[in-house]
C-alpha cells in the first residue's frame, strides 16, 4: 500500500506552484527501519566487542549495507503534480513531463512507459496480488450475503440491510487506485503548457558512492585476510 502526502516542488515565478502528491510504501518504510535496526545492532556489536580484523570488516559491512537498505526501502517515492511525474527509485530519479508519458501499466509490477517506449518501474507503488485477490472475492461475498434480499420480517421491515448491503460498491486495491489517479493526470494534463519538456534520468550517486566504497573496502579486507 502507499500513502499520499503533499509537498511543494521547486518554485516557478511565472505561475502558481503546483503541489505534489507523494506516494510511498508504508510496508517498505517499516521494513527498512527494521532492517536498519538489525544491521546497526549487529554492526555496532561487532565494532565494540570484535577482535582483530572483525571491527574493520563490520565497519566496511555497515558502509555497504546501510545505503543499500535505505535505497531499496526508505528512498523509493513517486511525486505527481499537474506538470510532471517524478519517480525516485533505489538508484535513479526519473522526471517525466505528462506529455512524455505514453501509458501507465499494471501487471506484476507498476510501470510508466514514456513516448520512446522506455519502461520505468514504480518501486514506491508495488503491486499486491493478495490485495487484488481479496478485492475480487468481495463482490462474491456480497452476492452470497444478499441471499435473503427482498424478504420482509413480520413487522414489514426489509431484511436487505444485512451483511451484503455494505459490499455493493466495488473495492479496488489501493495501489491500483493510485495508478488510476496517475492515468487520469496523464490524460488530462498531457496537452497543457506546463507539462511539456523532456524526460530526464539522474543516477543516485549519493547512494551508489558510499555503497561502492564499502564494497571495495570489504573486498580488500577479505582478499588480504
Amino acid at each position: 500500500m502507499t500513502t499520499p502526502d503533499h509537498q511543494s516542488p521547486l518554485p516557478d515565478a511565472s505561475r502558481p506552484e503546483a503541489r505534489d502528491r507523494i506516494y510511498r510504501s508504508p510496508a517498505g518504510i517499516a521494513g527498512g527501519f527494521l532492517l536498519l535496526l538489525i544491521v546497526g545492532w549487529l554492526g555496532v556489536d561487532a565494532l565494540i566487542s570484535g577482535h582483530g580484523r572483525t571491527p574493520w570488516l563490520a565497519l566496511a559491512g555497515l558502509i555497504l549495507a546501510v545505503p543499500v537498505v535505505i535505497a531499496f526501502t526508505l528512498r523509493p517515492a513517486v511525486y505527481a503534480n499537474e506538470d510532471r511525474l517524478r519517480v525516485r527509485n533505489p538508484l535513479r530519479v526519473i522526471v517525466l513531463p505528462w506529455s512524455k508519458v505514453a501509458s501507465l501499466r499494471s501487471h506484476y509490477s507498476n510501470e510508466v512507459i514514456d513516448t520512446s517506449g522506455t519502461k520505468y518501474q514504480l518501486w514506491a507503488v508495488p503491486v499486491s496480488l493478495r490485495a487484488r485477490k481479496k478485492a475480487a472475492r468481495q463482490p462474491l461475498q456480497g452476492r452470497s450475503g444478499r441471499g435473503g434480499e427482498g424478504r420482509t420480517s413480520p413487522l414489514g421491515l426489509s431484511s436487505a440491510f444485512g451483511r451484503g448491503a455494505a459490499t455493493d460498491a466495488p473495492t479496488r486495491p489501493e495501489t491500483d487506485q493510485v495508478m488510476d489517479d496517475l492515468r487520469e493526470l496523464a490524460e488530462t494534463r498531457a496537452a497543457t503548457e506546463g507539462a511539456q519538456g523532456e524526460v530526464t534520468v539522474r543516477w543516485a550517486y549519493e547512494v551508489m558512492g558510499p555503497a561502492l566504497a564499502g564494497l571495495v573496502v570489504l573486498a580488500i579486507l577479505l582478499v588480504t585476510g
